[in-house]
């Protein structure tokens, strides 16, 4: 649902960096293929920038930033750089192919970051940045600078290295918020006082990145946006490092319903949140509180017979979001065993996804398989096999079979049997505490890994007795952690497919 707005509004530009700073979520790593249907996703609820990655990180970074700039049209495709030179040059090999590019410096400004992090003095700091900036600004014209930990830095300092940068060519000046330590009116005043002492600043955007230590982002980011702040950057779901973010759809949507009180608009699609929140909380595996602001389960359900009767007589008694604004009902088309090809791939298309002929060739043959258990195969069933197939890694071990014993009085055994890469078949038994415990006991011995399981969730998909299982864990090998997800009516099956697409993500990142 694209919603008009008054045009004699000011725009707020939304950048999001769900995939640079929210895949620093410990866990929430995403393959290749992963991070493009993300971006191509954030390109349809109509970010104005996507932060795609940062390149220096690994040669795969690289890769995914290089094809989110080639292939996802419409947004700036940003990359994150520090002011050292190598990583810049990385930055522009990663998005020089992008229709609109953006290169992004940044470099700590408060003195415990350059007492002790850095462990440079201020003014040499200063100069590096300013180089930085010129470097960037060979390459492209649009370039931003990030003063990190600026809510902790002298401002006085603030004021004179910000004016330097803009006088090398920065065109958008972040102001980062980097540890969610700032109260909203200080920060607010922070805005306010940077636009009125530093000299240039009328001549570039300025935007803001808050996080959520004291769960304060998005106060800090409707403060900043109140005292001229222009850029919001920010996550979907608010996901990210130690608390998270700002959240992307809490931003978008304060805007959108207190705009008696904000006289500014965004440019986002606002009936494509939902689907978007969906699809990175399955992708990197992260799940949404159920009490989560906007799209939270719990944030359109009434329990008290108070507020359940004034819904019922009126909506908005207890509602002031519509669950359709933000495309929260689910389509009611069903297919079964006797639907097509063609039928299959128009609802893959109304749901958001573009896909090759042989990717949808694979998805059919699992669809078909999913329809021979199930009668009727609703759209979150036909989105849960997408993104299995988003997820899946280079196939080390694949399932071959599986058997199970467990009951009342009896001791819990599987026996396990893996195709590995060179077609060589392995199987193994072993007990556990459970069926489950059981099989992932078999399969470190057949892969000779000791893996933690540190996280397992399981969801049904879909409503019934015969509902497709969605499993998603979070495994950790020497210091890695990695999350793997599968689905299938067997809740055991796919709680063995999410434990070896964890393994093989693991494998595939240490080859």
């Amino acid at each position: 649902m694209k919603v008009e707005q008054k045009k004699q509004t000011e725009k707020i530009y939304i950048f999001d960096s769900t995939l640079r700073d929210g895949e620093q979520t410990p866990g929430a790593r995403l393959n290749r293929e992963e991070k493009l249907e993300i971006a191509r996703q954030l390109a349809r609820l109509g970010v104005d920038i996507i932060e795609a990655g940062f390149p220096v990180s690994s040669p795969g970074e690289l890769k995914a930033v290089q094809d989110i700039a080639r292939q996802v049209k419409g947004p700036v495709i940003c990359a994150l750089a520090r002011c050292v030179r190598e990583d810049i040059d990385l930055a522009w090999e990663a998005v020089r192919e992008a229709a609109r590019p953006r290169i992004h410096v940044f470099l700590g400004a408060s003195d415990i970051h350059m007492q002790y992090k850095l462990q440079k003095d201020p003014e040499l700091l200063l100069e590096q940045a300013v180089e930085a900036v010129r470097h960037a600004k060979r390459y492209t014209n649009d370039v931003e600078y990030s003063p990190e930990d600026a809510t902790r830095a002298r401002e006085e300092y603030l004021y004179r290295l910000l004016e330097a940068v803009i006088k090398a060519g920065a065109t958008v000046i972040n102001i980062p918020d980097t540890v969610g330590y700032a109260l909203p009116p200080e920060f607010g005043g922070l805005i306010r006082r940077l636009r009125e002492n530093v000299p240039g600043m009328e001549r570039v955007t300025l935007s803001v990145h808050c996080h959520d230590d004291l769960g304060l982002a998005v106060s800090n980011s409707l403060a900043a946006i109140e005292n001229g702040a222009r850029q919001v950057e920010c996550n979907v779901n608010g996901i990210g490092e130690r608390a998270g973010n700002a959240a992307l759809e809490e931003i978008v949507m304060a805007l959108y319903i207190r705009r008696n009180s904000y006289p500014y608009h965004t440019d986002v699609n606002i009936g494509e949140i939902y689907r978007t929140s969906r699809l990175v909380s399955k992708l990197t595996g992260i799940p949404i509180p159920v009490n989560k602001a906007v799209i939270g389960i719990n944030a359109f359900a009434h329990s008290s017979g108070i507020h359940q009767d004034g819904v019922l007589k009126k909506k908005e008694t207890y509602e002031i979001i519509d669950a359709e604004l933000i495309g929260g009902k689910a389509a009611q088309m069903f297919l079964t065993a006797r639907s097509g090809r063609h039928a299959v791939q128009h609802q893959l298309e109304q749901l958001g996804f573009t896909v090759s002929e042989e990717q949808l060739e694979e998805i059919y043959t699992r669809f078909l398989e999913l329809a021979d258990k199930k009668k009727e195969v609703y759209p979150e069933d036909l989105e849960a096999l997408v993104l299995d197939h988003l997820s899946a890694a280079e196939p080390v071990y694949s399932l071959e079979y599986l058997q199970t014993i467990s009951g009342t009085g009896s001791i819990p055994a599987a026996i396990v049997r893996l195709r590995k890469k060179d077609d060589t078949v392995v199987e193994e038994s072993a007990t556990g505490t459970g069926p489950i415990d059981a099989s992932y006991n078999a399969i470190n011995k057949i892969t000779g890994l000791n893996i933690d399981l540190d996280k397992y969730r399981i969801d049904a998909v879909t409503q019934g007795r015969d509902a497709l299982g969605e499993v998603q864990v979070k495994i950790s090998h020497e210091g890695k952690t990695i999350t793997g997800r599968g689905t299938s009516t067997d809740i055991i099956e796919a709680s063995v497919k999410a434990y070896l697409n964890g393994i093989n993500k693991l494998l595939v990142a240490q080859s």
